[in-house]
């Protein structure tokens, strides 16, 4: 059984922002520990598996007739579900009720760019 693009699209997406995320924040964990030029070559390496997710998922997103605006805005709500759940459990950081805003926010940006 295939996946319609969007679901494709959505978990292809879901998965390249694990990664994402943690080649852009998780060697703050350890940055008093490890030098820059170590964090980038290290966040540089799983990034490449970010974009190896990315791509195939902007392709298979947009020729399943998603526009590019609708790409980001997916994007955009993808990686704030990933990013709350990382800043709480990995960095240890509070929740703060500014999430919560910033995810309702986002959810009108998906009713304004998928509406029909």
């Amino acid at each position: 059984m295939t996946l319609p693009p969007l679901a494709q699209t959505a978990a292809l997406l879901l998965l390249s922002n694990v990664f994402m995320t943690f080649a852009w924040y998780g060697h703050l964990k350890r940055a008093e520990h490890w030098p820059v030029w170590l964090a980038v070559l290290i966040s540089w390496g799983i990034a490449f598996f970010e974009y190896a997710i990315m791509v195939p998922a902007n392709r298979i997103g947009f020729s399943g007739q998603l526009s590019l605006a609708q790409l980001k805005i997916l994007q955009e709500v993808i990686t704030l579900l990933v990013f709350v759940p990382f800043a709480m459990l990995f960095m240890q950081q509070p929740l703060k009720l500014d999430f919560l805003w910033a995810g309702l926010c986002l959810c009108g940006a998906v009713y304004f760019v998928f509406r029909g």
